[in-house]
């Protein structure tokens, strides 16, 4: 990672000698922080994420993210613009700095329209789904799969454009388990990693000798598209009210009845939350489906997000 400079008393940050200037704080997680700065040298608009490292694990992990940043150069995958390690005391904090994305996420977007009595349009919704796909066709060619996908971690752009963010849960797409500790092991990561409404059947109670691959993606992309279609995730509520997800995720979802969707978008949620994850498509039939699907180019009747 790269140097950082703190001068607080003017609330200017300098990371690889470029200055910065403090403006609002975002938002925070468990242990990490996000703050909006201000480039001195461009007058961009940047999201400093600042990940406390109180380990030597937590610092290789925290690296790993911004190395994963770093693979890829992708319109639906989150740039990093620099990143460093900086020292307080006898702790670290590793320093991301990210674009800032002022229509927020995904998430934002459904719960403002949910606040309306509006949802997503289907060719809204078909649109958005094109981009979150070709981002994660992206990360599994480069033989790695997101495993934490929910609709917090999607940004969107100023033209509505789908960015994947939150790179910190990403590992090895395909991984043979073989054996009770490691199937134990790999358990217990995801339930540290992976987001309990949106983590995939196979990652609650994984066998001890199995492959577990790429397609606990494509369960937590129907997760995303049910969100989209209805207000919420498919589990969000039996989350909330304390039911066992781990329960509710082993059999096949029923999904609502809509005038809004048509039996095609229905046909692909089903198809992403199949349980057997042997039985769930890859993101490469799901893009030709999506494709097939997508609403009249520009010309014709388009719609903007």
């Amino acid at each position: 990672m790269g140097h950082a400079l703190c001068v607080c008393s003017r609330g200017i940050v300098i990371i690889d000698n470029k200055r910065y200037l403090f403006i609002q704080k975002l938002g925070e997680g468990g242990f990490s922080y996000v703050d909006l700065v201000e480039g001195l040298h461009d007058g961009h608009f940047y999201a400093l994420k600042r990940i406390l490292c109180h380990e030597q694990q937590d610092r290789e992990e925290a690296q790993r993210e911004a190395d994963m940043h770093r693979l890829f150069h992708h319109p639906n995958i989150l740039r990093l613009v620099a990143s460093c390690l900086r020292e307080r005391g006898t702790k670290h904090e590793a320093w991301l700095l990210l674009p800032f994305f002022k229509r927020g996420t995904l998430w934002n977007e459904i719960e403002r329209l949910k606040d309306k009595g509006n949802f997503l349009t289907e060719d809204q919704i078909l649109q958005l789904l094109l981009g979150i796909c070709r981002g994660l066709e992206a990360i599994h060619a480069r033989g790695f799969a997101h495993r934490d996908l929910k609709p917090t971690n999607i940004l969107l752009g100023d033209e509505g454009q789908p960015v994947l963010m939150d790179l910190g849960s990403m590992n090895q797409a395909c991984i043979h388990v073989e054996g009770s500790r490691q199937a134990l092991t790999l358990q217990d990561w995801a339930a540290q990693r992976c987001t309990i409404s949106y983590r995939a059947p196979e990652l609650f109670s994984v066998q001890s000798h199995c492959v577990i691959d790429e397609r606990t993606d494509v369960w937590s992309l129907g997760c995303v598209l049910y969100a989209m279609m209805f207000g919420e995730g498919p589990y969000d509520m039996v989350f909330q009210k304390g039911d066992s997800v781990a329960l509710a995720v082993q059999n096949q979802l029923s999904i609502p009845q809509s005038p809004r969707h048509s039996s095609a978008l229905r046909q692909l949620l089903t198809s992403m939350m199949t349980v057997d994850p042997q039985q769930r498509p890859p993101i490469s039939v799901l893009l030709s489906q999506l494709e097939a699907l997508q609403p009249p180019a520009s010309g014709q009747h388009s719609t903007q997000i």
